[in-house]
């Protein structure tokens, strides 16, 4: 082979390496057929000992599971990976993170080894317009996604991606951005917010987290008035959350575990029905009530 010829077939190589690429990325999006659109989900996630336990919360976990067909993937919006700008997970194998302390080790070594899904990645950055989404490699999936996936997927056969949430954005932002992945519903994907609608670890009862739906009165408050919100279809209300009064204000000291519930109710699409489970309250400042829309 002539130098001139063996330099041109050089120079192709990275061109097909990004032409194959390209094409896989194409494939994935023609696969994502229409399907009948699946449900989104804000899953109360609460203690990452959820994962071990068995109780109601992770019964409730199950069955709305057992509700709908098998998502060819999913995008988990977490309230425990928080960047500047929005970014999604686009590795292969995306790593169990164990973002937490004080636990037992029976709970650090559990693993969620579901694959991830860079197709996925690469097709939800382009369908967002609001901002630039970036993709990751170095995240993996935190306890706000594996800790309550798992109930849903034991066998850890769905691919799941996650969705950071840009902490120097307001609560609209966020509603509008989620807006712009509604098209992924209707393709297969199952979205889930995951967080806690009341939570302010600051004011926990230690003393009483083996009550029975214990709430401080403002806890519960709170409560009922967002799920009244939720119910009437007020999402604005709940958008302008720091509008609402004291008990708002201390069920949402920082917004980072209130956030994926905006995510959820901006998916919703007219008349679709809600439906609340698990919705209780637990050692005073917390609340596990779930959401699930379609």
């Amino acid at each position: 082979m002539k130098r001139s010829d063996f330099l041109k077939s050089l120079a192709i190589i990275p061109l097909a390496s990004c032409m194959s690429k390209a094409n896989e990325l194409g494939k994935f999006a023609d696969n994502l057929e229409s399907t009948e659109t699946l449900p989104v989900l804000f899953l109360g996630h609460g203690s990452p000992m959820n994962a071990l336990e068995e109780n109601e919360f992770v019964t409730g976990f199950r069955n709305v599971g057992k509700t709908f067909q098998k998502p060819k993937a999913i995008l988990c919006i977490s309230a425990h990976w928080e960047t500047r700008g929005t970014y999604v997970t686009a590795m292969d194998h995306p790593k169990t993170i164990h973002d937490f302390g004080g636990f037992p080790k029976a709970l650090f070594d559990v693993q969620y080894p579901a694959p991830g899904s860079p197709e996925l990645a690469h097709e939800t950055a382009n369908l967002v317009k609001k901002t630039t989404i970036g993709m990751d490699e170095q995240w993996g999936l935190d306890h706000g996604a594996w800790t309550v996936i798992k109930h849903l997927y034991p066998n850890a056969d769905v691919p799941v991606i996650q969705m950071s949430i840009d902490y120097t954005q307001p609560a609209q932002y966020h509603y509008d951005l989620a807006k712009e992945i509604a098209r992924l519903r209707k393709k297969g994907i199952l979205i889930v917010g995951s967080g806690n609608m009341v939570h302010n670890l600051g004011m926990v009862a230690w003393d009483r987290l083996n009550d029975d739906n214990y709430g401080f009165d403002w806890a519960l408050e709170a409560q009922q008035k967002m799920k009244q919100f939720i119910q009437e279809g007020n999402h604005q209300a709940l958008i302008n959350y720091n509008a609402q009064g004291k008990p708002f204000q201390l069920s949402i000291p920082s917004p980072e575990h209130y956030l994926p519930l905006l995510y959820t109710l901006a998916l919703q699409e007219k008349n679709e029905p809600i439906t609340l489970f698990n919705d209780k309250a637990v050692a005073g400042s917390l609340t596990m009530t779930s959401v699930k829309i379609g």
